[in-house]
């Protein structure tokens, strides 16, 4: 009863797949990497309408669709909503995505935030300190106004428990829509802007080392250069 797969007990003789989701006491157990592979990590722009999850019963387009392909086996780091856009980190290393989605790292997490209605002082005040929403207290490390236009005003939040919905309740409570919520970075990884919705991009170099450094990981060593392939001269 230790060992579950896919939400059942696992049972001698069972089999199971690559994609199939095991954990053990309760915690993930993650398909481990050929001894020859350097561990990856990839950021996702994550399109509105896709779902973060391997499979939909509703046949709804996949975050996993957009995964550049091949044998490794991708761990997501952290979910969006359905109607979320923004960055999702991507990786097939099983003990830093464990260390990056657990609160007790305390990996900052950042999102623009577009408001609508009036936001004062003492609502600003208090989500930085800390407000109970269904039995939760909630609240955000860092919250900096970005200006904005009439009653639409953009925020920035930042957060390192990535709870349900914690952005959207926090603003909800105060009687504010959130009518436009972007996660923009996640930990040292940001979003560039040259990325559109769909798209990935590989994590390297310092940005890499930082990321593992944030956990208290050493980063995997850098992969051997690839060669190009030689120009053949074409005989005359």
């Amino acid at each position: 009863g230790r060992v579950v797969v896919n939400g059942k007990a696992a049972e001698p003789g069972s089999k199971v797949l690559p994609s199939d989701r095991i954990t053990i006491d309760g915690k993930p157990c993650y398909t481990a990497r050929a001894p020859d592979m350097t561990p990856r990590v990839i950021a996702v722009h994550k399109p509105a309408d896709v779902v973060c999850t391997r499979r939909d019963p509703e046949q709804r387009p996949t975050i996993f669709d957009l995964l550049p392909s091949g044998v490794r086996r991708w761990i997501m780091v952290g979910r969006l909503d359905l109607t979320t856009s923004g960055v999702v980190l991507f990786t097939d290393d099983g003990e830093l995505a464990h260390r990056l989605m657990h609160p007790s790292f305390h990996v900052p997490r950042h999102y623009a935030v577009r408001v609508l209605g009036d936001v004062d002082a003492a609502q600003l005040a208090a989500m930085r300190k800390g407000v109970e929403v269904d039995g939760e207290v909630l609240k955000f490390d860092a919250l900096t106004p970005r200006g904005g236009a009439g009653v639409n005003q953009w925020y920035e939040c930042e957060l390192h428990t990535g709870r349900n919905r914690e952005v959207r309740r926090l603003w909800e409570q105060a009687g504010l829509v959130v009518s436009r919520l972007i996660p923009i970075r996640f930990g040292p990884i940001g979003l560039p802007r040259n990325v559109p919705a769909g798209r990935w991009f590989e994590v390297t170099g310092d940005a890499l080392g930082e990321l593992y450094a944030l956990v208290g990981l050493e980063p995997p060593p850098a992969p051997p250069p690839r060669r190009e392939p030689r120009a053949t001269k074409r005989r005359e």
